[in-house]
């Protein structure tokens, strides 16, 4: 599969969104969920992403970071080259999602991810959204110190504006690895954020990249372009929106759910796939 980078690792150009196989309503069964984490494995997939708040429920909280390690631990081969991304600063209540970017409780966020994903050092780890309660810099801070302390080896941030991203380039410093901004056809609106991660070597991860869709027909329907598009090339209107992504900038690494083996299958694959510079513009209309 074609590489990315996100700080000093390389990770395939297509991760995987951990989030469905924890938070549909309709999710898979633990062995179902087991199985599309070795699928895309199988696939080449070496960037898993995930979070704390990843769950049904509050009585649930850490769901998601379980399965995940659960899935790397008992996969066949070698996971050595798996970057895990997990995140911090979502609460829950119930069920619904609340906030605390506070540097307390950032830290034993942190600290109960590295007990559920069962490692000495978090990968990746990033600040799931901007808390308005906390001033952001604070936030920041709180982050710098985790990965000063050795209990994260890089650090992203979530849901930030370019502002945020030049704060927290200037106080976490070269540990910053990474934004993960919604981003799809349908919702172009981090362009900006995009294109300031290209210029100071920062992954760009965009979450959502189908724009929430369940259904082919739905992404058609928002985007009649890619629908076209795909029917030209004879894949999956998904593969060609992930094939889309990656055209945008060397820095995006896409995250696309998946809560099915097929899916993720399907999405792998979208590495390979090549669009002509006039299909790029007719998309990108």
């Amino acid at each position: 599969m074609q590489q990315r980078r996100i700080g000093d690792r390389t990770v395939s150009a297509i991760g995987l969104g951990a989030m469905p196989l924890s938070t549909k309503d309709d999710r898979p069964s633990r062995e179902d969920a087991v199985a599309t984490v070795h699928a895309a494995l199988d696939a080449g997939v070496t960037l898993i992403d995930t979070a704390d708040a990843y769950a049904r429920d509050e009585a649930e909280f850490g769901h998601n970071e379980e399965l995940v390690a659960a899935a790397l631990a008992s996969y066949g081969g070698s996971t050595d080259a798996v970057l895990v991304a997990t995140k911090g600063g979502h609460t829950r209540r119930g069920t619904d999602w609340e906030l605390d970017g506070s540097p307390a409780y950032l830290r034993t966020a942190c600290e109960d991810s590295l007990r559920r994903l069962g490692v000495d050092a978090i990968g990746l780890y990033q600040f799931h959204r901007p808390d308005p309660d906390t001033p952001w810099e604070e936030s920041m801070g709180a982050l710098r110190q985790l990965a000063d302390d050795g209990l994260v080896r890089m650090v992203g941030i979530s849901n930030a504006d370019v502002a945020q991203i030049d704060v927290a380039r200037s106080i976490v410093g070269p540990a910053l690895a990474s934004v993960q901004n919604q981003f799809s056809p349908g919702w172009r609106f981090s362009a900006d954020e995009v294109a300031h991660c290209a210029g100071h070597g920062l992954a760009f991860i965009p979450w959502s990249p189908f724009g929430g869709v369940s259904a082919a027909g739905s992404l058609s329907a928002s985007a009649p372009a890619f629908a076209e598009v795909a029917e030209e090339l004879g894949v999956s209107v998904y593969r060609v929106t992930l094939a889309w992504h990656l055209a945008q900038s060397d820095v995006v690494v896409p995250i696309p759910g998946a809560s099915r083996p097929s899916s993720i299958r399907d999405s792998a694959a979208a590495a390979d796939l090549q669009l002509t510079p006039e299909q790029l513009t007719r998309l990108s209309t």
